[in-house]
């Protein structure tokens, strides 16, 4: 059975939950780089933004009984038109609880909120 989990503690997603848990399985949602009131965190800076995007997805992960160290899995993508624009969050991602996870790194033209630069998903397994 699937169960579907919002954080009271993070901004309301709209229609979507933050996480999936599913047996040990745990599948989030996107973190995005916004505050508990929705206000985006660090515009025009990938660095502040992945740094909120992190906060929050491990605050999305926990409402789903999951931490860091349970994460399998990740998948980063940040708004880039060249390689070099990813290093610095990919710096930041390797410098998290979340490093040892098996990730992927990917640069799109542009992610749902206006202004965002980085979003982050994770696959966790727990007991």
């Amino acid at each position: 059975m699937n169960e579907r989990v919002t954080s009271k503690d993070l901004f309301a997603p709209p229609a979507y939950a933050h996480a999936v848990r599913s047996g040990t399985l745990v599948h989030s949602a996107g973190a995005v780089p916004v505050d508990v009131e929705g206000n985006l965190v660090g515009p025009g800076d990938r660095i502040a933004q992945t740094r909120q995007v992190l906060a929050n997805l491990e605050t999305q992960l926990a409402a789903a009984g999951a931490s860091p160290s349970d994460v399998v899995k990740t998948v980063v993508y940040v708004v880039a038109e060249r390689g070099e624009e990813l290093s610095g969050v990919w710096d930041v991602v390797r410098a998290s609880p979340f490093s040892g996870a098996a990730s992927t790194l990917v640069g799109v033209t542009f992610l749902g909120y206006t202004g965002q630069l980085v979003e982050v998903e994770a696959v966790a397994v727990i007991d």
